[in-house]
Protein backbone atom coordinates (compact mmCIF):
# COMPACT_ATOMS: atom_id res chain seq x y z
CA UNK A 1 0.00 0.00 0.00
CA UNK A 2 1.66 3.08 -1.08
CA UNK A 3 1.46 6.53 0.63
CA UNK A 4 -1.77 8.27 -1.10
CA UNK A 5 -3.30 5.02 -0.59
CA UNK A 6 -2.50 4.98 3.40
CA UNK A 7 -3.82 8.74 3.75
CA UNK A 8 -6.92 7.63 1.85
CA UNK A 9 -7.32 4.79 4.05
CA UNK A 10 -6.93 6.55 7.07
CA UNK A 11 -9.66 9.21 5.85
CA UNK A 12 -12.31 6.39 6.12
CA UNK A 13 -14.98 5.63 8.95
CA UNK A 14 -14.39 2.46 10.79
CA UNK A 15 -17.66 0.74 9.63
CA UNK A 16 -18.70 -3.18 10.39
CA UNK A 17 -21.46 -2.30 8.05
CA UNK A 18 -21.25 0.21 4.76
CA UNK A 19 -24.28 0.56 2.21
CA UNK A 20 -23.00 1.47 -1.26
CA UNK A 21 -24.06 5.22 -2.73
CA UNK A 22 -22.76 7.05 -5.32
CA UNK A 23 -20.41 9.05 -2.41
CA UNK A 24 -18.50 5.91 -1.85
CA UNK A 25 -18.61 4.48 -5.05
CA UNK A 26 -15.72 5.22 -7.56
CA UNK A 27 -15.76 4.51 -11.77
CA UNK A 28 -12.70 4.73 -14.42
CA UNK A 29 -12.16 3.29 -17.58
CA UNK A 30 -10.06 -0.02 -17.95
CA UNK A 31 -7.20 -0.59 -20.37
CA UNK A 32 -9.43 -2.02 -22.47
CA UNK A 33 -12.20 0.99 -22.19
CA UNK A 34 -9.12 3.42 -23.00
CA UNK A 35 -8.67 1.41 -26.12
CA UNK A 36 -12.43 1.16 -27.05
CA UNK A 37 -12.73 4.78 -26.58
CA UNK A 38 -9.50 5.16 -29.45
CA UNK A 39 -11.27 3.37 -31.71
CA UNK A 40 -14.52 4.84 -31.81
CA UNK A 41 -12.25 8.22 -31.94
CA UNK A 42 -10.82 6.40 -35.07
CA UNK A 43 -13.85 5.15 -36.51
CA UNK A 44 -15.30 8.77 -36.16
CA UNK A 45 -12.64 10.65 -37.90
CA UNK A 46 -12.65 8.08 -40.87
CA UNK A 47 -16.33 8.20 -41.13
CA UNK A 48 -16.35 11.97 -41.16
CA UNK A 49 -13.20 12.42 -43.53
CA UNK A 50 -14.55 9.35 -46.21
CA UNK A 51 -18.55 10.47 -45.37
CA UNK A 52 -19.46 6.91 -44.32
CA UNK A 53 -22.67 6.82 -43.16
CA UNK A 54 -22.31 3.14 -41.98
CA UNK A 55 -19.25 4.17 -40.63
CA UNK A 56 -21.31 6.96 -38.36
CA UNK A 57 -24.02 4.51 -37.61
CA UNK A 58 -21.28 1.94 -36.11
CA UNK A 59 -19.43 4.56 -33.80
CA UNK A 60 -22.68 5.61 -32.12
CA UNK A 61 -23.77 2.30 -31.96
CA UNK A 62 -20.71 1.16 -30.38
CA UNK A 63 -20.60 4.74 -28.17
CA UNK A 64 -24.13 3.70 -26.95
CA UNK A 65 -23.50 0.44 -25.87
CA UNK A 66 -20.40 1.50 -23.84
CA UNK A 67 -22.17 4.42 -22.36
CA UNK A 68 -25.28 1.69 -21.18
CA UNK A 69 -22.37 -0.61 -20.10
CA UNK A 70 -21.15 2.00 -17.69
CA UNK A 71 -24.77 2.69 -16.16
CA UNK A 72 -24.99 -0.90 -15.72
CA UNK A 73 -21.38 -1.37 -14.17
CA UNK A 74 -22.01 1.43 -11.88
CA UNK A 75 -25.27 -0.14 -11.06
CA UNK A 76 -24.31 -3.34 -9.95
CA UNK A 77 -22.09 -1.89 -7.22
CA UNK A 78 -24.56 1.08 -5.80
CA UNK A 79 -27.34 0.21 -3.50
CA UNK A 80 -25.22 -2.93 -1.86
CA UNK A 81 -25.39 -3.77 1.60
CA UNK A 82 -22.02 -5.43 2.89
CA UNK A 83 -21.81 -6.69 6.62
CA UNK A 84 -18.69 -7.57 8.11
CA UNK A 85 -18.39 -11.41 10.01
CA UNK A 86 -15.73 -10.82 12.35
CA UNK A 87 -12.87 -13.55 12.10
CA UNK A 88 -12.74 -15.78 15.04
CA UNK A 89 -9.33 -15.87 17.18
CA UNK A 90 -6.26 -17.46 15.68
CA UNK A 91 -2.77 -18.74 16.19
CA UNK A 92 -0.07 -16.65 14.57
CA UNK A 93 1.15 -17.89 11.49
CA UNK A 94 -2.20 -19.07 10.45
CA UNK A 95 -4.41 -16.97 8.27
CA UNK A 96 -7.73 -15.22 9.53
CA UNK A 97 -10.66 -15.96 7.24
CA UNK A 98 -12.97 -12.76 7.09
CA UNK A 99 -16.72 -13.63 6.02
CA UNK A 100 -18.65 -10.64 4.14
CA UNK A 101 -22.49 -11.19 3.69
CA UNK A 102 -23.61 -9.22 0.92
CA UNK A 103 -27.30 -8.04 0.67
CA UNK A 104 -29.29 -6.51 -2.43
CA UNK A 105 -32.53 -5.30 -2.40
CA UNK A 106 -32.89 -4.97 -6.25
CA UNK A 107 -34.92 -7.22 -8.28
CA UNK A 108 -32.74 -7.96 -10.97
CA UNK A 109 -29.49 -10.07 -10.32
CA UNK A 110 -25.98 -8.99 -9.74
CA UNK A 111 -22.93 -10.28 -11.40
CA UNK A 112 -19.26 -10.38 -11.09
CA UNK A 113 -18.63 -8.80 -7.87
CA UNK A 114 -15.07 -9.26 -6.81
CA UNK A 115 -13.79 -9.04 -3.04
CA UNK A 116 -10.39 -8.58 -1.80
CA UNK A 117 -7.96 -6.89 0.92
CA UNK A 118 -6.43 -3.61 -0.31
CA UNK A 119 -3.64 -4.30 -1.99
CA UNK A 120 -3.85 -8.06 -2.19
CA UNK A 121 -3.96 -10.09 -5.61
CA UNK A 122 -6.53 -12.27 -4.66
CA UNK A 123 -9.84 -11.81 -5.17
CA UNK A 124 -12.96 -13.62 -4.40
CA UNK A 125 -15.86 -13.35 -6.91
CA UNK A 126 -19.49 -13.70 -6.18
CA UNK A 127 -22.87 -13.31 -7.90
CA UNK A 128 -25.70 -11.88 -5.49
CA UNK A 129 -29.32 -12.97 -6.19
CA UNK A 130 -32.14 -10.70 -6.86
CA UNK A 131 -33.60 -9.30 -3.55
CA UNK A 132 -31.04 -11.85 -1.70
CA UNK A 133 -27.86 -12.62 0.00
CA UNK A 134 -24.67 -14.30 -0.70
CA UNK A 135 -21.66 -14.85 1.81
CA UNK A 136 -18.20 -14.74 0.52
CA UNK A 137 -14.91 -15.42 2.60
CA UNK A 138 -11.63 -13.55 1.97
CA UNK A 139 -8.57 -14.29 4.05
CA UNK A 140 -5.36 -12.73 5.59
CA UNK A 141 -2.40 -13.37 7.64
CA UNK A 142 -1.64 -11.50 10.73
CA UNK A 143 2.05 -10.31 11.08
CA UNK A 144 2.19 -10.73 14.84
CA UNK A 145 0.79 -12.12 18.09
CA UNK A 146 -1.56 -9.59 19.94
CA UNK A 147 -4.95 -7.52 18.85
CA UNK A 148 -5.52 -6.23 15.03
CA UNK A 149 -8.00 -4.95 13.28
CA UNK A 150 -9.22 -6.31 10.30
CA UNK A 151 -7.46 -4.98 7.18
CA UNK A 152 -9.13 -2.35 4.38
CA UNK A 153 -11.15 -4.55 2.12
CA UNK A 154 -11.84 -3.25 -1.28
CA UNK A 155 -15.01 -4.81 -3.74
CA UNK A 156 -15.23 -4.24 -7.74
CA UNK A 157 -16.79 -5.20 -10.94
CA UNK A 158 -16.47 -4.67 -14.36
CA UNK A 159 -19.55 -5.94 -15.67
CA UNK A 160 -20.84 -6.51 -17.97
CA UNK A 161 -18.39 -5.64 -20.89
CA UNK A 162 -15.15 -4.81 -18.68
CA UNK A 163 -14.73 -1.53 -20.06
CA UNK A 164 -15.35 0.04 -16.49
CA UNK A 165 -14.32 -0.49 -13.39
CA UNK A 166 -15.98 0.33 -10.52
CA UNK A 167 -14.82 0.11 -7.00
CA UNK A 168 -15.01 0.93 -3.31
CA UNK A 169 -13.08 1.52 -0.17
CA UNK A 170 -14.34 -0.20 3.24
CA UNK A 171 -12.43 0.22 6.48
CA UNK A 172 -14.01 -2.68 9.21
CA UNK A 173 -14.22 -1.77 12.87
CA UNK A 174 -13.58 -5.16 14.11
CA UNK A 175 -10.61 -6.88 15.38
CA UNK A 176 -9.00 -10.16 15.71
CA UNK A 177 -7.03 -11.75 18.65
CA UNK A 178 -4.12 -13.94 17.75
CA UNK A 179 -2.37 -15.84 19.89
CA UNK A 180 1.18 -17.05 19.64
CA UNK A 181 1.68 -19.94 17.81
CA UNK A 182 1.95 -23.00 19.64
CA UNK A 183 6.14 -24.63 20.27
CA UNK A 184 5.76 -27.78 17.90
CA UNK A 185 7.49 -29.85 19.58
CA UNK A 186 6.93 -28.49 23.40
CA UNK A 187 8.57 -30.62 25.97
CA UNK A 188 6.48 -32.38 28.60
CA UNK A 189 4.33 -30.44 31.01
CA UNK A 190 6.31 -28.94 34.32
CA UNK A 191 5.21 -30.88 37.13
CA UNK A 192 2.29 -30.06 39.36
CA UNK A 193 2.92 -27.82 42.68
CA UNK A 194 1.22 -29.17 45.82
CA UNK A 195 -1.67 -27.67 47.16
CA UNK A 196 -1.46 -24.83 50.26
CA UNK A 197 -2.40 -26.93 53.10
CA UNK A 198 -2.91 -30.18 51.55
CA UNK A 199 -0.89 -33.28 52.58
CA UNK A 200 0.90 -35.00 49.66
CA UNK A 201 1.32 -38.80 49.73
CA UNK A 202 1.18 -39.41 46.15
CA UNK A 203 4.99 -39.09 43.97
CA UNK A 204 4.85 -36.89 40.69
CA UNK A 205 7.23 -37.57 37.49
CA UNK A 206 8.43 -34.83 35.87
CA UNK A 207 6.49 -35.77 32.99
CA UNK A 208 3.32 -34.93 35.37
CA UNK A 209 2.37 -38.33 35.61
CA UNK A 210 1.38 -39.87 38.77
CA UNK A 211 2.39 -43.34 40.81
CA UNK A 212 -1.10 -43.57 42.54
CA UNK A 213 -3.35 -45.30 40.12
CA UNK A 214 -5.64 -48.25 40.23
CA UNK A 215 -7.60 -50.90 38.01
CA UNK A 216 -10.14 -48.85 35.60
CA UNK A 217 -13.47 -48.31 36.98
CA UNK A 218 -16.93 -47.90 34.53
CA UNK A 219 -17.86 -44.04 34.90
CA UNK A 220 -14.16 -42.96 35.38
CA UNK A 221 -12.91 -39.65 33.81
CA UNK A 222 -11.40 -40.56 30.35
CA UNK A 223 -8.40 -37.69 31.89
CA UNK A 224 -7.45 -40.07 34.70
CA UNK A 225 -6.89 -43.22 32.46
CA UNK A 226 -3.13 -43.58 32.00
CA UNK A 227 -2.71 -44.79 28.56
CA UNK A 228 0.95 -45.24 28.50
CA UNK A 229 0.44 -47.91 31.40
CA UNK A 230 -2.64 -49.17 29.93
CA UNK A 231 -0.74 -49.77 26.49
CA UNK A 232 1.99 -51.65 28.17
CA UNK A 233 -0.19 -54.03 30.71
CA UNK A 234 -2.82 -54.37 28.11
CA UNK A 235 -5.44 -53.18 30.72
CA UNK A 236 -7.11 -49.85 31.66
CA UNK A 237 -5.89 -48.31 34.70
CA UNK A 238 -6.65 -44.77 36.29
CA UNK A 239 -5.38 -42.14 38.65
CA UNK A 240 -6.55 -42.19 42.38
CA UNK A 241 -8.36 -38.75 41.67
CA UNK A 242 -8.28 -38.54 45.41
CA UNK A 243 -4.35 -38.19 45.27
CA UNK A 244 -4.60 -36.12 42.17
CA UNK A 245 -6.49 -33.02 43.31
CA UNK A 246 -3.71 -32.88 45.78
CA UNK A 247 -1.23 -31.50 42.95
CA UNK A 248 -1.99 -28.63 41.24
CA UNK A 249 -0.51 -27.64 37.73
CA UNK A 250 0.53 -24.42 37.40
CA UNK A 251 2.02 -22.72 33.39
CA UNK A 252 4.76 -20.33 35.18
CA UNK A 253 6.34 -17.71 32.56
CA UNK A 254 9.78 -18.00 34.57
CA UNK A 255 9.61 -21.75 34.73
CA UNK A 256 9.43 -22.46 31.29
CA UNK A 257 13.36 -23.58 30.44
CA UNK A 258 14.22 -20.83 27.96
CA UNK A 259 14.95 -16.80 28.51
CA UNK A 260 13.51 -15.54 24.97
CA UNK A 261 9.83 -13.96 25.60
CA UNK A 262 8.63 -14.89 22.48
CA UNK A 263 9.74 -18.67 22.95
CA UNK A 264 8.06 -18.63 26.84
CA UNK A 265 4.84 -17.28 25.19
CA UNK A 266 5.09 -20.15 22.69
CA UNK A 267 5.79 -22.73 25.23
CA UNK A 268 3.24 -22.09 27.44
CA UNK A 269 0.87 -21.80 24.56
CA UNK A 270 1.42 -25.27 23.39
CA UNK A 271 1.48 -26.36 27.03
CA UNK A 272 -2.01 -24.44 27.53
CA UNK A 273 -3.22 -26.63 24.92
CA UNK A 274 -1.95 -30.01 26.13
CA UNK A 275 -2.96 -29.68 29.03
CA UNK A 276 -7.00 -28.50 28.15
CA UNK A 277 -6.68 -32.04 25.96
CA UNK A 278 -5.68 -34.09 28.82
CA UNK A 279 -8.85 -32.64 30.09
CA UNK A 280 -6.24 -31.17 33.22
CA UNK A 281 -6.92 -28.34 35.68
CA UNK A 282 -4.12 -26.18 35.17
CA UNK A 283 -3.24 -22.26 36.04
CA UNK A 284 -1.10 -19.77 34.15
CA UNK A 285 1.16 -17.35 36.08
CA UNK A 286 2.93 -14.32 33.86
CA UNK A 287 4.82 -11.63 35.40
CA UNK A 288 1.76 -9.31 35.92
CA UNK A 289 -1.38 -11.62 35.70
CA UNK A 290 -2.21 -15.30 37.44
CA UNK A 291 -5.30 -17.14 36.19
CA UNK A 292 -6.02 -19.75 38.65
CA UNK A 293 -6.86 -23.24 38.06
CA UNK A 294 -9.51 -24.47 35.63
CA UNK A 295 -10.32 -26.24 32.56
CA UNK A 296 -13.24 -26.08 30.01
CA UNK A 297 -13.35 -23.74 26.93
CA UNK A 298 -13.46 -20.59 28.78
CA UNK A 299 -10.54 -21.22 30.35
CA UNK A 300 -8.77 -22.12 27.47
CA UNK A 301 -9.55 -18.78 25.85
CA UNK A 302 -8.52 -16.89 28.84
CA UNK A 303 -5.10 -17.86 29.04
CA UNK A 304 -4.98 -17.94 25.30
CA UNK A 305 -5.87 -14.24 25.42
CA UNK A 306 -3.60 -13.67 28.09
CA UNK A 307 -0.68 -15.20 26.70
CA UNK A 308 -1.73 -12.87 22.96
CA UNK A 309 -1.87 -9.81 25.20
CA UNK A 310 1.10 -10.40 27.13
Amino acid sequence: MNRFQRWFVARLPLSDVITLTQRNVYILPTRPGFMLGATLLLLLVASINYQLNLGYLLTFLLAGSAVVGMHVCHATLRGLTMNLIAPDDQFAGASAVIGINLQSQRRSIRYGIGLAVLGSDHWVWADVPAQGSATVHIAFKPERRGRHRVPALTAETRFPLGTFRVWTVWRPAAQVLVYPSPEPFAPPLPPGEPRAGGATTAQQHATGEYDGVRTYRRGDPLKLVVWKKAAKADELVSRDATQVQRFELWLDQHHSGTAQPEQQLSRLCAWVLQAEKLGLDYGLRLSALEIKPGHGEAHKKRCLKALALH
